[in-house]
Formats: C-alpha cells, structure tokens, sequence
C-alpha cells in the first residue's frame, strides 16, 4: 500500500530522466543567442583593442595605411581623449567578457564604456575636424561602432531583466 507522501507526489514526465543538478538548471537558463551574440561582440571589441595597441605603439605596420594628416590626427589627441577612449576600448571588452560570465555588472561596465567612446566621438568629430581628416567611411563606422556599442548595452539590459546575468 502507498503511503500519503507518495501519493501527493506528481510523477515525473519523463520516468527516466536524472536529477537535475544546479548547473544543468544554470545552462538550461542561458539562452543560445546569448553565447552567439557574447563571442561576435567578444571578436568585434577584441578587433578594438589591437587597433587601440597598434595605434598607440605607433605600429609601422599597422599604421602605414593611414596619411599623414590621419596619423597627425591619431598622435595628436589630448592625453584625457587618448584616456576615455582607453576606457571606452578596455571597457567594452570587460563588459563583454562579463556578460559571457553572466554577470549584471556587464550593463554599468557597458555603459561606462558606452559614455566614454560617445565623448570620445563628440571631441574627435565636433570639435578636432575628425569628419574632413576620416572622411565619409570613418564617418559610417563611428555610427556602426556606436550603434553596436547601444545595441550591446539594450541587450544586456534585456537578459538582466530577464534572469539571465546574475
């Protein structure tokens, strides 16, 4: 005869399914498109940081695709420009590498790093002549690094809302 415990007990679905563990609950909870979206913007701010070390090591490389008036432009920059965009680029990675961890603190870094490259862009393209020295495809791809940068804080935002980071 059962007893009363188990017969309030609901069966399980699926009889041969194991116990759950906190981490197989954990990965369950991560969605896909977070790993897809995590490693693309991983690559994408990874691409930043060699650009900010080869420019600021001055790479001969590297920045012999440029014209003189771009690298005087580039070499030119005031110390608290070179600074936040130091922030903006070490920034972004963290806050990437933090929300592949799944952890909260990716949207205030994100952020952070959000501000400082705006700032940069306000000084290089408002007031430094950044738009006659880089012309219209560094126009175009200060507005895609900016509208990445956006899209990365909303959606961090949107799977801290969610559960997602912790």
């Amino acid at each position: 005869m059962m007893s009363p415990k188990s017969m309030a007990r609901p069966l399980p679905l699926d009889l041969f399914a194991k116990e759950k563990t906190m981490s197989d609950m954990k990965s369950r909870k991560t969605p896909l498109h977070l790993w897809i979206i995590g490693g693309l913007a991983l690559l994408w701010n990874l691409m930043g940081a060699v650009d900010y070390v080869l420019t600021m090591t001055r790479n001969e490389a590297y920045m012999s695709h440029f014209t003189a008036e771009q690298l005087e432009f580039f070499y030119g920059f005031p110390a608290w420009v070179v600074a936040l965009w130091a922030i903006a680029i070490w920034g972004g990675l963290l806050g990437i590498i933090l929300l592949l961890l799944r952890r909260k603190r990716a949207v205030p870094v994100l952020v952070v790093s959000f501000a400082c490259m705006a700032a940069t862009m306000i000084h290089n393209y408002g007031f430094a002549g950044g738009a006659e020295i880089s012309g219209g495809s560094g126009i175009i791809f200060s507005m895609v690094v900016f509208l990445v940068s956006l899209a990365l804080i909303f959606y961090s935002r949107a799977m801290a809302r969610k559960g997602v980071l912790s």
